[in-house]
């Protein structure tokens, strides 16, 4: 008799608790999925609310990988660090998770913290080219060239034409001034894709550097035909007009590219700088007021000079 209870009560307990975990289950899947459409229908608010759901009940790589993106695409990026990094915790033999983060921590220019996550990405994975270029982006940023040539390197040993890792490389070769090395990164590029904006411009720049400004010019120009909305192809041309003293001309190029895009910050404080040097002081002031308003942390001052903060790399691959 005691065993016919015990056997009633307790199957009774675990038909309960069987039930409970269906519904759990059937919540979780509920909140996960209309988190995924919502995502997709461009409704990131709701979306945010039924993963967050949907991991109250069940703590899902998955989902937490939903997530993350969304807080990427939302510009929230503190909260995706920090769940990538409890993604991280818990599979650490996932590779795309270290990947992720390092990017993230590049969006943020840390520097410091996307090189010690690449190379976790490269001890969950010591074959994957990406973990190698990011390494070399995090070296880049910190401003060491030579490790930053040495692991782009190492991701183009492993994928020959990683497009990405040469054009970075020939970058970082044009600012040691190893130009015939950066030369052979892009030649290589252009034999593959002979309108590669960017491998244009860096063969430009290499040309510049050598003396060959009509050839530089051609390359910039090129550029802006193949792609009319190529903001640097326009700075390349202006900066290169004001070093030859074709003032009018680079305003004009200027004009142009403003034109384009009515909120290009540069454009405003490199065409100031035409015009000052072309004697329109009061058109100068007008232009550096309004690149500072475009880009406050720009270093530029209203007495009629420029503070020149520019980088002295050549920073045309962007993120």
């Amino acid at each position: 008799m005691s065993n016919f209870l015990k056997s009633f009560f307790f199957g009774k307990q675990d038909s309960q608790v069987d039930e409970k975990q269906k519904n759990e289950q059937k919540n979780f899947e509920i909140f996960k999925y209309d988190g995924i459409r919502a995502q997709r229908m461009g409704r990131p608010d709701y979306a945010e609310k039924c993963f967050t759901e949907a991991l109250a009940i069940n703590e899902d790589f998955e989902t937490m990988g939903h997530l993350s993106q969304l807080y990427i695409q939302t510009g929230e990026l503190a909260k995706s660090i920090e769940l990538l990094e409890r993604m991280a915790s818990l599979e650490p033999h996932m590779v795309s998770t270290f990947l992720t983060l390092a990017n993230v921590y590049f969006i943020q220019e840390d520097y410091a913290a996307m090189e010690s996550t690449a190379q976790k990405a490269i001890h969950a994975d010591a074959n994957d080219p990406t973990a190698y270029f990011l390494l070399a982006k995090s070296y880049k940023g910190l401003g060491n060239q030579l490790m930053a040539v040495a692991h782009s390197t190492k991701a183009i040993s492993l994928k020959e034409d990683f497009v990405e890792a040469r054009l970075m490389r020939a970058e970082v070769l044009i600012e040691m001034q190893q130009f015939k090395e950066a030369s052979d990164d892009i030649t290589y590029i252009l034999s593959q894709n002979s309108n590669e904006e960017t491998a244009l411009l860096l063969r430009g720049k290499v040309k510049e550097a050598e003396g060959d400004e009509e050839g530089a010019e051609a390359d910039y120009r090129l550029v802006t035909e193949i792609n009319p909305f190529n903001e640097q192809a326009y700075l390349y041309i202006g900066k290169l007009l004001i070093t030859q003293k074709k003032l009018e001309t680079a305003i004009s190029i200027f004009d142009e590219a403003i034109e384009l895009n009515p909120n290009f910050a540069e454009a405003y404080k490199e065409r100031g700088k035409a015009k000052l040097l072309n004697g329109d002081k009061e058109g100068s002031v007008e232009d550096m007021k309004k690149s500072l308003e475009l880009n406050p942390k720009e270093g530029v001052t209203l007495n009629g000079q420029f503070n020149n903060q520019e980088n002295q790399s050549t920073n045309v691959l962007g993120i």
